[in-house]
């Protein structure tokens, strides 16, 4: 089951959208797969209720434990017709030695959210991670 599934999944059982706090984007899971040269592509599934340009997720990041970025994904627009919604990068630097990491997500009015998903790094297996809440 992919990431895809899993927001499908989630949001046949979910609360409706309507009902999902607009102040607080979440995280619903993340997909970290190793290349070859070493940096990491990282899909993040988020469920947000979008209302417009003006309020809307608009980045998500992967920071380590003392909070250096190491990769994000800036939204350019709102997904107020696709809820929940993955997107993801292919440049993420994760150094060799991390253990501990955590997605962090933002919307334009209420900033980042305080429910990061924190990933286990070492879990990863065969260069593949999935994490879920």
């Amino acid at each position: 089951m992919n990431i895809k599934d899993i927001c499908m999944l989630l949001l046949c059982c979910a609360t409706p959208i309507s009902a999902v706090q607009a102040n607080e984007v979440t995280i619903l899971g993340a997909d970290f797969s190793q290349s070859r040269d070493g940096s990491w592509t990282v899909n993040v599934a988020l469920l947000h209720a979008d209302n417009g340009w003006d309020h809307y997720a608009d980045i998500w990041r992967v920071v380590d434990t003392d909070g250096t970025i190491l990769g994000e994904r800036v939204l350019l627009h709102p997904h107020e017709d696709e809820q929940p919604f993955v997107r993801g990068t292919d440049t993420v630097r994760i150094p060799d030695d991390a253990r501990t990491l955590y997605i962090e997500a933002h919307d334009m009015v209420h900033g980042w959210t305080p429910n990061r998903l924190e990933v286990d790094m070492t879990l990863v297996e065969n260069g593949r991670l999935r994490v879920e809440p």
